[in-house]
């Protein structure tokens, strides 16, 4: 017997997990739906030869980091390649539109949200940032995925007074300590409260090390 959810959303005319929408199978759950979404825009790019690198939330979870992934997927890619991604995407069956921001275009695929930025936190992506981007599987499908180092900078750089949710980026800071130059991100936030006291919370948690006092 179908349960009251499933009913509910039949009649509404919502998809309902298994069924066929499109000609396609629909994806289980959010967090399978997301990666459809993200490896559908990310055979585009690739296929086009664009230079882009999975971000966010779902960059984390291609590094390895548990998760289930209830946002959008977000892509770093550089300013000038702003128009030929965008034909690249529609050309492929993309919905893709400006935003209010300027650092940023929207794409809706598989009716979820893709964000293509040109700055991660107010820092623009640059060719060596994607030169520095690990070419890891996303469910099955190879893409290049932000470094440890620079996913981890592009969090911290996000903090501030109004955006300091420490719970969200402790698990990442957790699960890709090893992986992570500590020492750089200690330099490039030297002097910025708030990722200093995300750090000085991951030192006080035992999950990096204490820096090493000046002599």
């Amino acid at each position: 017997m179908k349960n009251h959810a499933y009913e509910a959303a039949h009649r509404a005319g919502a998809p309902v997990p298994g069924e066929v929408s499109g000609g396609l199978p629909l994806p289980p759950d959010r967090t399978q739906a997301i990666l459809e979404a993200t490896k559908q825009v990310a055979g585009l790019l690739k296929a086009g030869g664009h230079r882009f690198a999975l971000a966010g939330s779902v960059a984390a979870y291609a590094h390895g980091v548990p998760a289930s992934l209830q946002h959008d997927t977000d892509f770093a890619v550089l300013r000038q390649d702003e128009e030929a991604v965008r034909h690249e995407l529609e050309r492929g069956g993309i919905q893709v539109r400006s935003a209010p921001e300027d650092w940023l275009i929207k794409a809706t695929c598989r009716g979820e949200e893709i964000d293509l930025i040109f700055e991660l936190a107010r820092h623009p992506v640059t060719e060596e940032l994607l030169a520095r981007a690990h070419t890891l599987p996303v469910d099955s499908v190879h893409m290049p995925v932000l470094a440890p180092t620079d996913l981890m900078g592009s969090q911290l750089a996000a903090f501030s007074e109004h955006h300091c949710d420490f719970g969200a980026v402790l698990p990442i800071a957790r699960a890709l300590r090893e992986k992570i130059d500590w020492d750089v991100l200690r330099r490039e936030n030297e002097g910025s409260a708030m990722p200093e006291a995300f750090l000085f919370l991951l030192e006080r948690l035992n999950v990096i090390e204490p820096r090493e006092a000046p002599p």
